[in-house]
């Protein structure tokens, strides 16, 4: 398939040979002993050398120019992706191109394919196929790992990797490299109407025979070992460009069918619409299992070809490992994929696969008719624009030429010459491998008629000259004797001529002598007239070089009418691409003729100037209308988000074209004034007004949303997340915004991209601003409610500018300076939060006599609690206040003029720094408001009791507020502050139990007479008739006062305990307390003295069981 002319093949026409000293570059050619014509570009179908020759391609290089050189569709593809991305890592990655350029391969297969595999040569392709066919057989369940050989064709080429020479059948490129093949590899006949029909035999007897040789190959080797079956539906290379005969893959493909072999098919160079279809295998009538292509696929822009799998092969590897064994370092490079999905939309869109058909026919009935009754040419054959002529030295027998004769190379020189300057592809081998030589001719796929005829004309020509010249040099006609004889007949007059001639030359040497003699006199006289000569000579070559200036000045003049046609067509009429040539070639003449700075040009250069100016405003008045027409008024892009779809932008056909308009004019402008900046640009205006004007109009509802779902319907209503339009403006602004500078990136230049994009998005940024001055405004009015607002915009908007900057780089500033009046707010909220709810504890007039809490305690706590959803924002705000500097309005103020830049990713990070910050004003926020609302009951309240009962609600709302919410895990470690107030709150509420307690204390009198001090008895063993005995009368008296005041006291404490409006675990953690304090003090006190009463109840109203049974009452 892919064949190179051999070293041996060389000759002087084609290339120069050196010495070793004299070659002096650097690449280590095919052969090292000769330096190959210098080509310097493409244009169209031709080569251009740096001799400025121009050679018609009528090959496509080896059948791989499909559009010609030079197609700015293509170029403008390619550097679009270059820009973008060069390169794919793919085993992490993949790219849009790569997945679009698979998915257009797949559906032009109708679906009969399931998946396509990106390469970057038809050797790598088959190596590819080859693995995968080995792999299929290894994941089938139960695996069939005996299947290792390959049969594939004799006289074929399919690659020069190892693994796929070892499948080819060419002789010679396999001599040098034998020992190195894998020997699990056969070859059959190939199917070669002109060499491999018997005599009498039709096309179905030849089929069915190679079918049946086939058949017998696979039994000889054993049906279950064969892996595959490879041939090339066209023989290219190898053969130069052999069909087979209607029927022969329908068998074969049966017969791999039969035995549950692979049928890999080779399309690298016949394939990709070069045949006539798309696929060459679709003119067979059979799907082959695996099928390789290359060489048109990228049309020579890019070193690139595939594999195209089918579904059964796909399906087994699913259902296995689920991975291909296989890979390569550039395998889906992203600037091959763009340029190969480029080049199949031209062919798709232009329909050039029909134009290969119509052209094919032209081409093949041309040859046909100039050349098929040449006695030196046995076949012409091919199909599409796939044509391969073959040489013999006798027709009748087919006789080719020896191969070291390079019959092929020669012809091909040969055309390189001025008189042909036409390129053909020659080959050798399509007879038995070694010998047989041919021509390739594969033209572009967008050839012209006229180019077809001018192709046959010029190679009928070449034929025909090469083998008049060299007939009696390459043995071309059979010896006769008749002719022999004559041959003799002259040899004897020559030798009768000879000697006469050598008398004549004794006489003319005599002459010689004289003559000399005179020349010295002659010279004498002719030296002047020699000077005057030369300056002559030199006149005439100045006059020469005059008039061919004046000739390359009449040219523009010439051309004028034809290029203002075009200009005055449009690019619409005329096409995008002949436009630009048009305008291009203006501009060129037009600067040439400014350059000869000659006064007879001056009109035209006038007319020049103006219909140059004219194709300009013309270019940018198309590239208006077609950005308009590509531009709807609006999107509703809710429907983008909540379908998670990304957003749309210009078709990339679209793009393509006014890629190409904005790469013309925008160096235009470049040229004329050097120092304008990239958005000043006529195009990039166009661009910035049109699309401005989408974006704002799509923005416009959801930044009026914005402002609208701020608004409060209560004024008190605290503020929650997501209440407010704004994330969906954020959201949709994102999505806008990176769909736009996608399509930046593809139309413009890489240093246009960041000053277009400024501009396009600058009216939505204006826009933005002011939404967020006028919610600014608003929170301002409501900050102790919508502060959390605030807290919101600054995450929302400055994810919008990370992302921003993330995915284009830009717009970090601009949505710095919209955000900074949100931010500086939301950094002066938490300072004004703590003034705030002292001043509201600190102008509380009056507070519930009853200690019942109020309800600032749980609002502050409740900001606290929903300040915890807005934790990255307020962490990061924190941070950059510093630990601690919320605490006054002046510390935050000093923080906003020294940090008014957006946060980075990193400072919304929430780790221990930003929880240890949010926890601390928490703990601030606390302590300020516990601070106030003792100052306040002091002042108003002032009994202790009440005020310990107040201060203790507090305390037990805000611990509540704490554990039952997100702030526990924040706060704790951190309630220490706490349990201060609550010992603060027992210490005030307890002091009372204090003067109760007083009744309780007895004085106990000693005397000496009695033996010191009293037994006051252990434990239950107190008796209390004996103590009261030992008392006096005033002493009794006494203890029945202290239970009458103890009695009084109490009954106050708990009619008082009882009145109170305490949360259910103050109530019990002041029984507790009451308890632990009186109980024991009580009790001791009955143990002595209960019997003072008799148990009349009079002083004595609870006994111990009945005072446990009121304190319990207190709970």
């Amino acid at each position: 398939m892919r064949s190179t002319p051999s070293s041996t093949q060389a000759a002087s026409i084609f290339r120069t040979k050196t010495d070793n000293d004299g070659n002096k570059s650097a690449v280590l050619h095919r052969d090292l002993a000769v330096d190959l014509l210098p080509m310097d570009a493409g244009e169209g179908n031709y080569v251009v050398l740096e001799d400025g020759r121009k050679i018609f391609d009528a090959s496509g290089g080896a059948a791989v120019g499909c559009l010609g050189w030079g197609n700015e569709r293509v170029i403008q593809a390619i550097n679009q992706q270059m820009r973008k991305m060069p390169y794919c890592a793919t085993i992490f990655y993949t790219t849009k191109v790569q997945e679009e350029l698979c998915r257009f391969l797949v559906d032009s297969t109708g679906g009969k394919m399931a998946r396509a595999y990106v390469v970057n040569s038809g050797s790598e392709a088959m190596e590819a196929a080859l693995k995968l066919a080995r792999q299929y057989f290894l994941e089938l369940k139960p695996a069939q790992e005996q299947r290792t050989h390959f049969i594939s064709r004799k006289q074929s080429y399919h690659g020069n990797t190892l693994g796929a020479l070892a499948v080819s059948g060419h002789k010679l490129r396999r001599q040098k490299f034998e020992p190195l093949l894998m020997d699990t590899v056969s070859q059959v006949s190939p199917c070669n109407e002109l060499r491999g029909k018997k005599a009498g035999e039709g096309d179905e007897e030849y089929v069915a025979r190679l079918a049946s040789e086939l058949d017998e190959e696979f039994q000889r080797i054993g049906p279950d070992s064969v892996c595959a079956f490879i041939a090339e539906p066209i023989v290219g290379a190898a053969q130069g460009c052999v069909p087979s005969v209607p029927g022969y893959f329908q068998a074969v493909a049966a017969v791999c069918k039969k035995y549950g072999a692979l049928l890999i098919l080779d399309e690298v160079m016949c394939g990709m619409g070069r045949s006539g279809t798309l696929h060459a295998w679709e003119q067979e009538g059979i799907v082959p299992d695996i099928q390789t292509i290359g060489k048109a696929f990228g049309g020579g822009y890019q070193p690139i070809a595939g594999v195209l799998v089918n579904h059964t092969v796909i399906d087994t590897l699913k259902q296995g490992t689920g991975a291909f064994v296989h890979g390569h370092t550039y395998q889906g490079h992203p600037a091959c994929c763009a340029g190969a999905l480029e080049v199949l939309r031209i062919i798709q869109e232009q329909d050039l696969v029909v134009n290969v058909r119509r052209m094919g026919e032209l081409l093949s009935e041309g040859l046909k008719k100039r050349l098929g009754d040449h006695p030196n040419v046995g076949s012409i054959r091919g199909r599409g624009l796939f044509w391969g002529i073959e040489f013999v030295s006798d027709k009748e027998t087919m006789t080719p030429f020896p191969e070291e004769k390079h019959l092929a190379m020669e012809i091909c020189e040969l055309g390189l010459e001025p008189k042909y300057g036409i390129g053909v592809y020659p080959g050798t081998g399509s007879a038995d491998g070694v010998a047989g030589d041919h021509i390739i001719i594969s033209p572009a796929f967008n050839v012209q008629s006229h180019e077809i005829e001018w192709i046959v004309e010029t190679v009928g020509r070449l034929v025909n000259d090469f083998f008049a010249v060299r007939r009696m040099a390459v043995g071309l006609t059979n010896g006769r004797p008749a002719a022999d004889e004559e041959a003799r007949a002259e040899v004897d007059v020559l030798n009768s001529r000879l000697e006469k001639t050598t008398q004549l030359t004794k006489k003319i040497q005599a002459c010689l002598g004289r003559l000399e003699a005179t020349g010295k006199s002659v010279r004498e006289v002719a030296g002047p007239l020699n000077g005057e000569t030369r300056k002559l000579q030199i006149l005439g070559s100045n006059i020469d070089a005059v008039i061919a200036a004046i000739e390359r000045l009449r040219q523009p003049v010439d051309s004028k009418n034809d290029e203002e046609q075009i200009i005055q067509m449009g690019p619409d009429k005329a096409g995008l691409p002949n436009y630009l040539a048009s305008i291009k070639r203006l501009t060129k003449a037009l600067n040439e003729m400014k350059a000869s700075n000659l006064r007879s040009t001056q009109q035209t250069v006038t007319e020049l100037q103006k219909l140059v100016k004219l194709g300009n405003s013309k270019l940018e008045n198309a590239f208006d209308k077609l950005l308009q027409n590509e531009t709807p008024r609006s999107i509703e892009p809710l429907h983008f988000i909540t379908k998670n779809k990304p957003f749309p932008t210009i078709s990339q056909d679209k793009l393509n074209k006014l890629g190409l308009m904005n790469s013309y004019v925008a160096g235009v402008h470049r040229q004329s004034s050097s120092s304008a900046a990239p958005q000043e640009s006529p195009v990039a205006k166009i661009y910035a007004e049109i699309r401005s004007q989408y974006l704002s109009n799509t923005l416009f509802n959801l930044a009026t949303a914005s402002t609208n779902t701020a608004k409060k319907k209560n004024a008190d209503a605290i503020y929650r997340a997501g209440n407010s339009g704004i994330g969906t403006y954020a959201q949709s602004m994102e999505g806008l915004f990176v769909a736009e500078y996608e399509n930046i990136c593809n139309i413009f230049t890489r240093e246009d991209w960041g000053p277009v994009f400024q501009a396009t998005c600058n009216p939505c940024l204006v826009e933005l601003g002011r939404t967020l001055r006028e919610l600014n405004g608003h929170i301002k009015s409501h900050m102790s409610t919508d502060c959390y607002l605030a807290y919101e915009i600054v995450e929302i908007i400055s994810g919008l500018s990370n992302n921003l900057e993330r995915r284009t780089g830009e717009l970090k500033s601009s949505l710095a300076a919209s955000l900074k009046p949100v931010r500086e707010t939301a950094k002066l909220s938490l300072a004004e939060l703590l003034e705030d709810t002292k001043r509201r504890v600190n102008s509380l007039q009056t507070l519930p006599a009853d200690g019942a809490p109020i309800p600032i305690v749980s609002e502050t706590m409740q900001r606290l609690v929903i300040m915890v959803d807005f934790l990255r924002p307020i962490s990061s705000i924190m941070v950059s206040l510093g630990d601690g500097n919320w605490k006054s309005t002046s510390a935050a103020t000093s923080s906003r003029e020294n940090n008014n830049t957006i946060p980075s990713l990193a400072s919304f990070d929430v780790g221990a720094d930003g929880k240890e910050i949010f926890a601390h004003y928490c703990t601030d926020t606390i302590e300020a408001l516990m601070l106030a609302l003792d100052g306040r009951a002091r002042m108003i309240l002032q009994k202790k009791p009440v005020m310990g009962v107040f201060l203790a609600n507090s305390v037990t709302i805000i611990e509540r507020n704490i554990v039952n919410s997100e702030l526990n895990p924040l706060l704790s470690g951190r309630l220490a502050v706490l349990e201060t107030w609550r010992k603060k709150a027992t210490a005030l509420y307890t002091d009372t139990c204090k003067d109760i307690s007083i009744h309780l204390f007895d004085v106990i009198h000693t005397s000496r007479s009695t033996g010191g001090r009293p037994n006051s008895g252990q434990g239950n063993n107190i008796d209390s008739a004996s103590i009261l005995k030992g008392l006096s009368s005033k002493d009794k008296e006494n203890i029945k006062g202290k239970f009458q005041a103890f009695n009084a006291a109490f009954d106050e404490m708990v009619s008082r305990h009882k009145s109170y409006n305490m949360e259910k675990e103050v109530r019990q953690m002041f029984a507790k307390d009451v308890q632990n304090m009186i109980e024991p003090l009580y009790c001791r006190f009955w143990d002595r003295y209960h019997e003072v009463d008799k148990g009349k109840g009079k002083y004595v109203r609870w006994d111990k069981q009945g005072i446990s049974n009121v304190f319990l009452g207190l709970y």
